[in-house]
């Protein structure tokens, strides 16, 4: 089963054709959001605002674990994650979608693994490719299908948050190698990839990150929610045409047990 997991601008995927909704309960705590479950298009998908329905939750403190374990748990075979970011890449303009390949993690402090209670035996993953090459290639296929234009590939930075960057710390993305910029890819990602679950992440340029072009003496927060409005638009018209792969992924798990 498809789940969807949706960032600001998508606190609600209007398209998806609610048969029910649960409240998930985990070891980790509490997720997000009620779980929101329908149909998508051909298939049947699992709903979760990674914010809360009200956008209540800022990107540190969202308890990522309880929210994968939720999806895990109720039947996720597929995640996709819908997240705005800034364009760090020139050339990257708002209302852009970028299929992402690489991540960037400087983030700190938050939750980060299954695998770090006591006790637990130590546990390595492979994340040499931090999202799933199968369930990417299904999001740009989906977008050809849409006739939306999806670029393939590009170094996602995830950063601490809640406050936007400066121009000297995009500077130094840039440099690092970065090409977009968010505040909610990690531990996410990496979470995924210890419950083995395929991941793949639609990000969706919101404004240019600071110091660039329209962004060059401050972030213009007036225009941010028409870009997103229209901008998930094309969003869900992708997710309405996804077919997700049928094949078994390999383990990418080197120790341990089940989490």
């Amino acid at each position: 089963m498809l789940a969807i997991i949706g960032g600001s601008g998508l606190s609600q995927l209007s398209n998806l054709d609610v048969a029910s909704r649960r409240i998930a309960r985990t070891p980790y705590g509490e997720p997000s959001s009620v779980l929101t479950f329908g149909r998508l298009g051909k298939e049947e998908a699992i709903f979760l605002a990674r914010h809360g329905h009200q956008h209540t939750m800022p990107p540190h403190r969202v308890n990522y674990r309880a929210n994968l374990w939720a999806l895990r748990e109720n039947g996720a075979t597929h995640i996709v994650s819908v997240a705005s970011v800034g364009g760090i890449l020139a050339g990257l303009n708002p209302g852009d979608l970028i299929i992402p390949h690489q991540i960037l993690d400087y983030t700190w402090g938050r939750a980060s693994s299954f695998f770090e209670e006591e006790g637990t035996p130590v546990t390595h993953i492979d994340f040499t490719e931090p999202y799933d090459a199968r369930l990417r290639q299904s999001l740009l296929d989906a977008a050809k299908m849409a006739g939306i234009p999806a670029r393939d590939g590009g170094v996602y930075a995830a950063t601490q948050g809640p406050r936007l960057e400066t121009a000297a710390e995009i500077n130094r993305l840039e440099r690092d190698g970065a090409e977009i910029v968010g505040m909610t890819g990690m531990p996410e990602a990496a979470l995924a990839r210890e419950l083995e679950i395929p991941y793949a992440m639609i990000s969706l340029v919101a404004n240019h990150a600071a110091g660039r072009n329209g962004s060059h003496h401050g972030i213009d927060f007036g225009q941010l929610e028409t870009v997103l409005s229209e901008a998930m638009e094309k969003v869900r018209a992708m997710l309405a045409r996804i077919a997700l792969p049928r094949e078994e992924r390999n383990t990418h798990q080197a120790k341990g047990g089940e989490p």
